[in-house]
């Protein structure tokens, strides 16, 4: 019996262990083309099923092309998908609801969703974390926390090129790259 419960356990493990990896294997990958190079990110539909679909569907309607990574805070993050390089601010569709108790970490190398002090305010902006922020992890830092919907894969040295680029201020915006680091691209690479 004791055996019986071990192999049990075993086949349970197995089948979770191989279910996780299924899943893994078939995460949406795209690719982000910048002026500062390539990088890789996987998204997991799992996890924030209507985030993951609004922002494949960004991708698809070409929306991040042009845009800039337009607050860029070393030791913190660095913020795209929402701003021409002559910081005017792009049309967006309805935000989606927050997907942030989810059970992903704003973890080193995690893209997540930027918002406004709404919770459901989600459009097109995302951010990619450079160092752990546990402070942006549900339920902080306001009681609801910040969606993670995926992490960089491949080209972490192109984020962590980002990260340090020279900023200022321009107009009433903060940490805005003194150079522009554009988004050339973003493409579904399986």
């Amino acid at each position: 019996m004791t055996f019986s419960l071990s192999k049990r356990a075993l086949v349970l493990a197995c089948a979770l262990w191989a279910s996780h990896g299924a899943f893994a294997a078939d995460a949406p990958k795209l690719k982000f083309a910048t002026s500062l190079g390539d990088f890789v990110v996987e998204v997991y539909p799992d996890k924030a099923p209507k985030t993951v679909e609004n922002f494949l569907q960004y991708a698809k309607d070409k929306h991040y092309e042009g845009t800039v990574f337009h607050r860029v805070m070393d030791g913190f993050m660095v913020q795209g998908g929402g701003f021409t390089a002559d910081m005017k601010e792009k049309s967006t569709r309805p935000p989606v609801p927050l997907e942030a108790s989810n059970g992903l970490k704003n973890d080193r190398g995690t893209i997540s969703m930027a918002r406004t002090n709404n919770p459901n305010s989600a459009t097109a902006q995302f951010f990619i974390n450079v160092q752990n922020n546990a402070s942006l992890n549900a339920p902080s830092p306001d009681g609801y926390g910040y969606t993670v919907f995926g992490k960089v894969v491949s080209g972490m040295d192109v984020v962590d090129k980002i990260r340090v680029v020279p900023t200022g201020n321009k107009g009433p915006f903060q940490n805005v790259p003194l150079t522009p680091v554009s988004i050339q691209s973003v493409t579904l690479v399986k």
